[in-house]
Parts: structure tokens; C-alpha cells; sequence
């Protein structure tokens, strides 16, 4: 029998990422199933922790699709039998890294008609994000069988606050009075559960198909963030789109008005969002089946 091979690809900012896919990763390598696991490099390293205009300045490209290069992977296989992607959300898209690894005429070869698996670990919103991805996946031919997230243990509320401070800072415990900022170390750990179906699957020979890691609680849904994620990535686009156009103009018109958007874009998180969340619960049974629909789709393939 042929060894099974598998490359996880990902690119981690603050090492989140890296644990999540070394869990991951680490059943598969325990049974000898060949475990590529491949970090992405950007060209001009982003840093950690970000600088406040820096962070700002990334979401147009980001939230458009337009990532800057990265260095050339350095895969050992031309062929597998299965690819992971692990990745963290951008201003509700993937993270340019990984946007740029999906746009190479290299990763068309790799992934055409593989099986794919996405590992997310976020904050809490990653709908519009994998959206984005199913797209990217389909240009590149690819098969998406499974979809696992894993998110910030300190909800909604406590996490606005204390994600940017530890993305801008570098200190998860910023705020002494907040919980700490980042997934929870169990969490990350969880992610082990699926490595092993994917060896069990892998080493038994059977099929990869959407089946994979259904009824395992692989992709929760929060029905109270759908319309406010529609919301900011439609704000997301406008705004990117404008601030691109500013920036062919003048460098200093696209800082002015990447200014106004900040201060746009918190107060819309201090009002819009929690006005709609506020209305989604008034309105819920009205919107009940709708909002069933919504999450049956993006709990797609793996289910919640």
C-alpha cells in the first residue's frame, strides 16, 4: 500500500495558526502518514505586532482579493492525496498570504481535483472569509470536503476589544480585567480530533468526500453575526475600492481618507452592528426559516 501523503499549507502571524495545523498535523505524522507542512512567507514580512496604519492599510487589498507576493513554496511533493489550508481571517477574507498562494499558476497544478480542507482559526467571523475561499477553490479546480473553525474563547463583546489590543500590542492579556484575547489552548487542541479522522480515512482507503467530518461539530454557525458580516464586507469592498482609487491619485489622499474610515468603521461596530443584532432577535421569527438556510449553507460541507 502507498503511503498516504498530505500537505498542510498555512501562514501564521502570531503562531496561532502555526499550533492550530501542528495539532492538526500531529495524528497523521504519529502514523506515519507522510505530513508536509509548509509555511507561506510573504515577500515583505508583515509584523508582529502590526503598526496601527499598517493594519489599517492592508484592507482594501485585502478585502478585494489583491494580496501582495509571496516567496515560492517550498512544497517536496508534486502530488497528494489530500491539502489542508489553515488561515486566519483579514477584514473578512482570507489573509493576503494565502489569497496570494491560491493565485499562483503553481497551486492550479497542485490542487486540481485534490480534495481540500480548510482550518480557520479567527476571532468569530469567518463566513464572508470562506465564501471567498469556496471561490478561490473552484478557480484552482479543487474539491472542498471539510471546513473546521476554531474561534476566540472570550465572544463577541470582550473580543472587539481585546483582538485588536493584542494584534497592535502583541499582548493577549492587554486589558488585566478581559479575558485573554486568541483561541483557547483546548481549542487549538481539538483540532487533533480531525487530524485523526482524516488518518482513519486516509489509511483506510475510503473515499474523501463532504462526509468527512459531518456530525463532529466541525463548523458553528453564529446566526446573530450573518447580517452584520454582510454588512461590513459589502462596507469592506466600497470603502477598499475607493481607497484603492485614492491611492493612484496620492498616497496622502489615501491616508486622509483611510482616517475617515476608521473612524466610520468603529462607529458602525458601536452602533450598526449591534442595532442589527438587537433587530435579527426582534425580527427572529420572521427570519427563522431564512435564517436556517443561511446557516445550513455556510455550515457547508463539514455541518455544525
Amino acid at each position: 500500500m502507498t503511503v498516504p501523503k498530505v500537505l498542510i499549507v498555512y501562514y501564521s502571524q502570531t503562531g496561532q495558526l502555526s499550533a492550530l495545523a501542528q495539532y492538526f498535523a500531529k495524528p497523521l505524522q504519529q502514523a506515519g502518514v507522510v505530513t508536509d507542512c509548509v509555511p507561506l512567507v510573504p515577500q515583505q514580512p508583515y509584523p508582529f505586532p502590526w503598526r496601527f496604519w499598517q493594519f489599517f492599510d492592508t484592507f482594501p487589498e485585502t478585502a478585494h482579493l489583491r494580496p501582495a507576493p509571496i516567496e515560492p513554496p517550498q512544497i517536496p511533493h508534486d502530488d497528494y492525496d489530500a491539502v489542508v489550508i489553515a488561515y486566519t481571517v483579514w477584514f473578512l477574507a482570507p489573509s493576503q498570504p494565502i489569497a496570494a498562494f491560491l493565485q499562483r499558476p503553481e497551486t492550479r497544478r497542485l490542487l486540481a481535483g485534490k480534495p481540500v480542507i480548510t482550518l480557520i482559526g479567527c476571532r468569530n467571523m469567518w463566513l464572508a472569509a470562506q465564501e471567498k475561499m469556496k471561490t478561490l477553490l473552484a478557480a484552482n479546480g479543487a474539491q472542498l470536503v471539510g471546513n473546521i473553525v476554531k474561534t476566540d474563547a472570550c465572544g463577541t463583546a470582550a473580543s472587539f476589544v481585546t483582538t485588536p489590543a493584542w494584534l497592535l500590542t502583541g499582548n493577549k492579556r492587554y486589558f488585566r480585567s478581559l479575558p485573554a484575547a486568541g483561541i483557547a489552548e483546548n481549542e487549538l487542541a481539538d483540532g487533533a480530533r480531525f487530524g485523526e479522522k482524516l488518518r482513519d480515512a486516509l489509511l483506510a482507503g475510503a473515499p474523501l468526500d463532504e462526509t468527512l467530518f459531518q456530525n463532529m461539530g466541525a463548523a458553528r454557525v453564529d446566526e446573530k453575526l450573518i447580517f452584520s458580516e454582510k454588512a461590513a464586507s459589502r462596507s469592506f469592498y466600497l470603502w477598499g475600492r475607493l481607497l484603492m482609487a485614492a491611492g493612484r491619485v496620492s498616497p496622502l489622499l489615501r491616508r486622509a481618507l483611510l482616517a475617515v474610515y476608521i473612524v466610520f468603521l468603529i462607529t458602525l461596530i458601536l452602533t450598526v452592528i449591534p442595532i442589527s443584532i438587537v433587530l435579527k432577535k426582534l425580527l427572529h421569527p420572521l427570519l427563522k426559516r431564512r435564517l436556517a438556510q443561511a446557516k445550513h449553507h455556510y455550515a457547508q460541507p463539514s455541518g455544525e
